[in-house]
């Protein structure tokens, strides 16, 4: 029988500034949209993508606008409360991350 398996390679441009996210568990994360044009179709792809590794964390603070990278990494949905509401987002957790 197959194994699962949630692994996703993407090639894009950075889209704005890399931001430092603090958590109410105090955590820390940086986050960048990543922008992936479409295949064979006109149009993008807005994708948000979390560092959580203090290396990550780095290398991803030192990206600038419109650069390319290529990152490996997870699907993550994540899930919070927005006062009464429970409220969630697809994130894509980085695990490998460099510049093209």
């Amino acid at each position: 029988m197959p194994r699962p398996m949630n692994r996703v390679s993407l090639r894009g441009r950075v889209s704005g500034e890399p931001k430092v996210k603090r958590l109410p568990s105090g955590d820390e994360v940086v986050e960048i949209c990543l922008v992936v044009d479409r295949v064979n179709r006109t149009g993008v792809d807005t994708l948000d993508v979390a560092s959580w590794s203090a290396q990550l964390k780095r290398r991803t603070l030192s990206l600038k606008d419109q650069e390319w990278i290529s990152v490996s990494e997870v699907i993550r949905r994540r899930f919070w409360r927005s006062g009464a509401k429970l409220a969630s987002q697809w994130q894509v957790e980085a695990r490998e991350l460099g510049r093209v």
